[in-house]
């Protein structure tokens, strides 16, 4: 059995954060474990309150998984602080994972911000380069790369950007934000488009967290970048497309739908 470690926040709800990537990663038959850099107050409406863990915490939680199970991957989520970021960034440094999936997760899907956008110099500089592919999606591109984006040819113009900053593979999401939820991947050298038909659903929370592990799940399993984030985007799809509905705001996945297609 392959080990993944998700570095990320706690969504009370379940549907996002490391409650999300947990379920993600039993889905595709991972043993999966966390570190929670931030507790979040929220559900499918709105974000209530976040409360960091401290710097100290984050490193022993660490330094407690790679001492004794190490992990296959690791996939990181919300780092809402400087302080956060630089605490994960020295661990990624002593402890050089596999396979590093990093999702700058900046908003909510309600919009509601999940990182200061004064900190992401910070990630920029502490945390992206240790990436061997990023994952953000349209308005964390935007504000990562320093451009807008309305077009696919937008978003490969914003992976050549984000790539220069250091991170090895850069995926740019689509979703909602672009007809037929494209994704960009770059490598570098090469770009690969990945596209299916819109879906029209408000059942997207959770959606970065999701795919990001999935990716990370995918890259245990032994595939490649490329194929790895095929497989993902196709789990991802099929989670929303069997969604519970449950909430009043953007209501979360079925991360098991593959296992129970019955409900």
């Amino acid at each position: 059995m392959k080990k993944v470690l998700t570095i990320a926040g706690s969504d009370c709800s379940g549907g996002a954060g490391v409650q999300a990537d947990l379920k993600t990663m039993a889905a595709h038959g991972i043993f999966g474990m966390s570190v929670i850099v931030s507790v979040v107050a929220e559900n499918t409406a709105r974000v209530i309150d976040i409360q960091d863990v401290s710097p100290k915490m984050i490193e022993e939680q660490i330094d407690a998984v790679f001492e004794d199970i190490v992990p296959d991957a690791v996939k990181i989520g919300m780092l809402s602080s400087p302080a956060c970021m630089k605490a994960v960034a020295g661990k990624l440094a002593q402890y050089r994972p596999q396979h590093v999936v990093i999702d700058p997760v900046m908003f909510a899907k309600n919009g509601d911000a999940l990182m200061d956008p004064a900190s992401v110099g910070t990630l920029i500089e502490t945390v992206l380069p240790y990436a061997d592919i990023l994952t953000p999606n349209i308005p964390e591109a935007q504000y990562i790369a320093d451009m807008q984006i309305e077009k696919p040819a937008d978003m490969e113009e914003a992976a050549r950007r984000i790539y220069a900053k250091g991170c090895r593979n850069v995926l740019v999401k689509g979703g909602k934000n672009m007809a037929g939820a494209v994704d960009v991947l770059y490598d570098g050298v090469n770009f690969h488009r990945y596209e299916i038909a819109q879906l029209d659903t408000t059942s997207t929370h959770g959606t970065g967290c999701t795919l990001s592990s999935a990716i990370a799940s995918n890259l245990a399993l032994g595939y490649d970048i490329p194929e790895a984030v095929s497989r993902a985007k196709s789990y991802v799809t099929d989670a929303i497309r069997h969604a519970p509905g449950f909430g009043n705001g953007c209501g979360p996945l079925n991360h098991f739908c593959r296992m129970f297609p019955e409900g």
